[in-house]
C-alpha cells in the first residue's frame, strides 16, 4: 500500500502511549496502556496494531521518531543506576552544598532533595585546573587508578553501573577529564562513563556536577531501553532508523541519545510544543499558549511570533510541588514551559481540612483510574470527568478500554462525595480545583517571563486537554481555545514535525568592551562544526538554519539573560550590536535597562537545525450548519452547577465550515472536546476545533 514514506512517531506518557502512523495518503492514531515494567512492549504492541489497522506492512516503515519520559521517571523514583561521582579533591560534598540556601525560608522541617550519588561514592582526585584553563595540579593518574579499583572491588549489588566526572573548570580545559575516561574505560570497562566537559560544559559547579551526575545515572537505563527497542523493532521487521526527540526540540539520532540521555528528560512535551508552533502558524495565531494535559500531567509553555520561550536550566524531581530549587538541576536546552501534577490519572483526596487536593500522585496505567476497571480504588480526575458526563465509556482511547462511571462514582462517593454532596459535586469540585490549579500555574508561568496570558488564544491537546481547555481558558482571560487534527496524540503528530537538530554550548567570559570578534567567531566555528557533525548523522544532505545566543549580564549580577544574536561572522561594530541586543532583551523583562553599566556574556550557545517552512492560513471555508447528533448526553457544567442535555457529535462527521453551539460533546477515538454553554464550535479550513467564548 505504501512505500517507505512511511513514518511512526511513538510518546511514551505515564499512562498512555501514543502511536502516530502516516502515510503520504493520511496518518492513523493509537493509544496503547503504557507497561511500565517493559516500555519497548507497549511501543511494539502498538506499532503492530497501528500497522493493521492501516494495513501497512511493518517492513515498510522508513522512519521511526521516538519521545519517552523513561529518563525523566527514572530520576523522579530514583530507580537509576548506581553511580559514583570523581570530583577534584576537596570538591565531593557540592553536589549536596547544592546552592546553600533555603527554597522554603520558613519550613523547619524542610527537606532537600538527596543527591543521586551518595556521600560514600562521591570521591575526590588530586588535580585542579584554574579558572582560565592553567594547570594548577597535574592529574595524579596513579590516585585515579587507586580509586577506580577501590570502585571496581564493590562488586555484588553494590557495583557501580556509571560514574559521573565533573573536575573543577574542566569547560576552560578538559585535558584532565578527558584522561580520567581514557582510564576509566580501562580499569572499569563494564561501566558507563559521563564526562562534564561532553555532557555540560558550562560555567558553575553546580549545576555543571548536577547535569553530568543525572545522565550517567540514566545512561546504563536507557543504553538497555534504547537497545531492546531497537532489536524489538528489527525483529518485527522495522529496520527503519530510529530517532529520539530531545528537550530542545529536535530531533537526533539514537546513538547520540544514549551518550546524553539527559537531553531527553522533556522530550514528549517538546513534541506537543512543535504541534502547538504549526497550528499556531496555520491559523495565523501570534501569541498562544500550548496546554497539554495527558494522563499523568498538564504542561503549559508560550508561544510568541512562532519562537518558543526556551531556556538552558530546569528542574527535576522537586520535592515540593511548584517550589523553584527543590528539585535536581540540569543544564540542558529545554522548550521553556511549566509542568503540574494533574493528569487524567492524578488521585484526588481530601486533606486535613476536608478541602479537595489533586494529584501530584497518578494512578498511572497500573492499576489506573477506578473507573478503567482495573484495580484502582482512589478517585483521579478521569473518573471525575466519567461522572460529569464528559467522556463515552465506549469510546475511550479509541474502544481500547471500556470505563465503567459505576466504579468512578463508587471511589467519588467513598472518598470525596460525603463531604461535598454527593459524587457529582465532588467530581465537580475536582474538576474546578485542577483547572484552577493549572490556571494559577501559567498566571505566574506569564508574568515570571514579562508575559500576561490574556488576550491569548489556547492550543489543546493531549488525551485530557479538550475536556478542560474551555474552562481553563475562560479562568485565564482568554476567548478563543483551538483543538487541533489528533489533538489525543498531539505529542506524537509533533514528533512528525520536529527537525532534526543539535544544539552546543561553551562557557567563555567576556567583557562586550573587550571583545574580540574574530576570537568569537573562531568559537563558533568549532560549535558549529560539533553541532553539524551530530546532525548530518539524521540528514546528510539537508540545508540547515543556525541561530546563537549569549548569555548576558550586567558586570555584578548573578546571572544570565538569554540574547539572540546575529548569523554569520561578526563585524567591528560587534560589541555595540550585542550590546544593544542585550539591553533590548534586558528591557523586555524587566521594563528599564540600568545605564553606565558593563556588559559581560558568560556562556555561548549554537543551534543547528534542518531548515523548515511553516505553512501559511488558508481560506476560511462557507459557514454550515452542523448535522444532527448522533447522541444526547448529560453534561454537568462545574461553573455554573447546571445538567444540560448535549448534542453529541462525531468529530468525523463535521465538515469544514461546520458551526454548532454549546452545551455539545465533539467525540474522537482519542478525546472529547466540551462546548460548554455559552460557546460555539467551527471546524475550521484544516478540520480544526475552533471554540469561541462570548464576552
Amino acid at each position: 500500500m505504501t512505500g517507505r514514506t512511511t513514518r511512526l512517531a511513538v510518546d511514551i506518557g505515564g499512562t498512555f502511549t501514543d502511536l502516530v502512523l502516516e502515510t503520504p495518503a493520511r496518518s492513523w492514531s493509537r493509544k496503547v496502556l503504557t507497561t511500565p515494567e517493559a516500555p519497548e512492549r507497549a511501543v511494539l504492541e502498538g506499532m503492530r496494531a497501528i500497522a493493521a489497522q492501516a494495513g501497512v506492512a511493518p517492513e515498510t516503515i522508513g522512519l521511526v521518531v521516538h519521545g519517552t519520559t523513561l529518563a525523566t521517571n527514572a530520576l523522579i523514583e530514583r530507580k537509576g543506576a548506581r553511580t559514583a561521582l570523581l570530583t577534584t579533591e576537596g570538591f565531593r560534598d557540592s553536589l549536596e552544598i547544592a546552592f546553600e540556601h533555603r527554597f522554603e525560608q520558613y519550613d523547619l522541617y524542610m527537606e532537600r532533595p538527596a543527591p543521586l550519588v551518595p556521600r560514600p561514592l562521591r570521591l575526590g582526585v588530586p588535580e585542579r585546573i584554574a579558572a582560565d584553563g592553567a594547570v594548577l595540579l597535574p592529574l595524579d593518574e596513579a590516585a585515579l587508578r587507586a580509586t577506580a579499583a577501590g570502585l571496581r572491588a564493590l562488586g555484588g549489588e553494590q557495583g557501580i553501573e556509571a560514574v559521573a566526572v565533573c573536575f573543577l573548570h574542566s569547560f576552560t580545559n578538559d585535558a584532565h577529564e578527558r584522561r580520567a575516561g581514557a582510564i576509566l574505560a580501562e580499569e572499569l570497562p563494564e561501566a558507563a562513563i559521563s564526562l562534564s566537559c561532553e555532557v555540560a560544559p558550562e560555567i558553575r559547579e553546580y549545576e555543571r556536577a548536577s547535569t553530568t551526575v543525572a545522565n550517567a545515572y540514566v545512561l546504563p537505563l536507557m543504553e538497555r531501553y534504547l537497545g531492546r527497542l531497537q532489536h524489538g523493532l528489527l525483529a518485527a521487521g522495522v529496520a527503519a532508523p530510529l530517532l529520539l526527540m530531545m528537550s530542545s526540540g529536535g530531533i537526533t539520532t539514537v546513538e547520540t541519545a544514549r551518550k546524553f540521555p539527559v537531553r531527553l528528560v522533556e522530550s514528549g512535551p517538546a513534541g506537543g510544543a512543535i504541534l502547538a508552533r504549526l497550528v499556531a502558524a496555520e491559523n495565523g495565531l501570534d501569541r498562544v499558549v500550548a496546554f497539554d494535559m495527558g494522563g499523568t500531567t498538564a504542561k503549559l509553555t508560550l508561544i510568541d511570533d512562532l519562537e518558543f520561550q526556551r531556556s538552558r536550566s530546569f528542574e527535576v524531581a522537586r520535592a515540593y510541588r511548584f517550589v523553584q530549587g527543590s528539585g535536581l538541576p540540569v543544564r540542558i536546552p529545554v522548550i521553556e514551559l511549566v509542568e503540574i501534577g494533574a493528569g487524567g490519572g492524578s488521585i484526588a483526596r481530601l486533606d486535613a481540612l476536608g478541602r479537595i487536593q489533586v494529584g501530584p500522585d497518578s494512578a498511572g496505567s497500573v492499576p489506573g483510574p477506578a473507573c478503567y476497571g482495573r484495580g484502582g480504588t482512589a478517585p483521579t480526575v478521569t473518573d471525575a470527568d466519567a461522572v460529569l458526563g464528559r467522556l463515552d465509556p465506549a469510546r475511550f482511547a479509541g474502544g481500547t478500554l471500556s470505563l465503567d462511571p459505576a466504579l468512578a462514582e463508587a471511589a467519588l462517593a467513598d472518598a470525596i462525595g460525603p463531604a461535598m454532596g454527593g459524587s457529582v459535586a465532588g467530581a465537580a469540585g475536582i474538576a474546578e480545583i485542577v483547572d484552577e490549579t493549572m490556571a494559577s500555574a501559567a498566571r505566574v508561568h506569564a508574568v515570571e517571563n514579562g508575559k500576561d496570558t490574556a488576550e491569548r488564544t489556547m492550543i489543546a491537546f493531549g488525551g485530557a486537554a479538550p475536556l478542560h481547555a474551555a474552562r481553563l481558558a475562560r479562568k485565564l482571560g482568554m476567548r478563543r481555545v483551538v483543538v487541533p487534527v489528533g489533538a489525543g496524540v498531539g505529542s506524537a503528530h509533533g514528533f512528525l514535525r520536529a527537525p532534526v537538530g543539535y544544539e552546543v554550548v561553551r562557557s567563555r567570559h567576556l567583557a562586550l568592551a573587550d571583545l574580540d570578534p574574530a576570537a568569537l567567531d573562531v568559537l563558533f566555528a568549532g560549535m558549529r562544526e560539533e553541532a553539524e557533525a551530530v546532525v548530518r548523522l539524521a540528514a546528510p544532505d539537508a540545508p540547515l538554519v543556525e541561530s546563537r545566543t549569549g548569555f548576558m549580564r550586567y558586570r555584578g549580577q548573578g546571572h544570565e539573560i538569554a540574547v539572540a544574536l546575529p548569523p554569520g561572522a561578526l563585524g567591528a561594530d560587534a560589541a555595540a550590536v550585542l550590546h544593544a541586543r542585550f539591553e533590548a532583551a534586558y528591557a523586555a523583562l524587566f521594563g528599564r535597562v540600568i545605564p553606565h553599566l558593563a556588559v559581560e556574556a558568560l556562556t555561548w550557545s549554537l543551534s543547528l537545525a534542518v531548515a523548515q517552512e511553516l505553512p501559511t492560513p488558508p481560506p476560511e471555508p462557507p459557514p454550515r450548519a452542523a448535522p444532527p447528533p448522533v447522541a444526547r448526553r448529560t453534561l454537568h457544567d462545574p461553573a455554573t452547577g447546571r445538567a444540560d442535555a448535549a448534542a453529541v457529535h462525531e468529530r468525523l462527521s463535521l465538515p469544514p465550515g461546520t458551526r454548532l453551539a454549546g452545551p455539545a460533546l465533539v467525540v474522537e477515538d482519542e478525546t472529547t472536546t466540551v462546548v460548554p454553554a455559552g460557546a460555539t464550535a467551527r471546524i475550521n479550513a484544516l478540520g480544526h476545533i475552533v471554540l469561541e467564548f462570548d464576552a
